[in-house]
């Protein structure tokens, strides 16, 4: 692989294992876009990639909240279980072939989306409501799909639902998901059932990257704003979704291509008439 893609995987993890230390959650949303229009693999390829690589970054990330003892074992239990037979699910519809590619993007793309909206709504431990058990859950089935078909942690999800659902601190809610984001990448990737042998070498420059930003991000998080954080991070998310569904415009099938233009030209010629007059 050419230099500058190797030197745009490690830029790329660096950023994801920053905000994975900083924020305990989001960096891995960046993944699929990094490896499906950096790198140029197929999505096929790209998801067990990325789950691997969100798995053992999450683990990496997950030392010094278990040290300070900043996991809550309940909420962590009603929403990782649904969240894990979510994964399976995912990871076996892709596996049977009932999720074509363009789907997975367009996947991605929505939840790339929903993801910028979470992170800048100014959440704080203050305004948690009391424990809602069954949203909780839902929650957890949500991002275990999410998971096992677009090969995302979901921790951009689980963290504003243990700090909204489940009444938990923003510390303790991202230690938990940390967890929570591990073992569900591990059970996605068991769902999907193949492992990306020929992209392996490709873990190499993510996972150095990865691991030096997550030093820089344990070093920083004291001195940054929470509030400015979520806010540069949902501009990457929003720029990650607009890539992303082109990927997904770009790789549908020509005919299907074809026949969406047709389908939308009439509104475009319509929409030109009413300019000109």
């Amino acid at each position: 692989m050419a230099l500058s893609a190797l030197l745009l995987l490690g830029l790329g993890g660096g950023l994801i294992g920053f905000l994975l230390s900083v924020l305990g959650a989001g960096g891995s949303i960046l993944l699929l876009p990094l490896l499906v229009s950096g790198a140029a693999l197929p999505t096929r390829e790209a998801v067990p990639l990325s789950l691997l690589v969100v798995m053992l970054l999450a683990l990496a990330n997950l030392g010094p909240y278990v040290r300070r003892g900043q996991f809550a074992l309940k909420p962590a239990l009603i929403l990782g279980v649904p969240a894990l037979a979510g994964s399976w699910l995912g990871g076996s519809w892709v596996k049977a072939g009932l999720i074509p590619e363009p789907v997975q993007l367009g996947v991605f793309s929505a939840a790339a989306l929903v993801a910028s909206w979470l992170l800048t709504r100014g959440q704080s431990s203050g305004s948690a409501s009391k424990s809602r058990p069954a949203l909780l859950a839902i929650q957890g089935i949500l991002v275990g799909l999410l998971t096992g078909i677009a090969g995302v942690g979901g921790g951009f999800a689980i963290v504003p639902a243990l700090v909204l659902l489940a009444g938990l601190p923003m510390q303790l809610a991202s230690g938990t998901s940390l967890l929570l984001i591990a073992v569900n990448a591990l059970v996605a990737l068991g769902a999907l059932g193949h492992w990306p042998a020929q992209s392996l070498p490709l873990m190499l420059p993510l996972l150095a990257g990865g691991a030096l930003g997550a030093v820089v991000g344990q070093r920083l998080a004291p001195h940054l704003s929470d509030r400015r954080l979520r806010q540069g991070f949902s501009i990457l998310l929003i720029g990650s979704a607009l890539m992303s569904g082109l990927e997904a415009w770009k790789r549908q099938p020509p005919a299907e291509r074809e026949a969406q233009a047709r389908r939308q030209a009439p509104a475009l010629l319509s929409t030109t008439r009413s300019h000109r007059s």
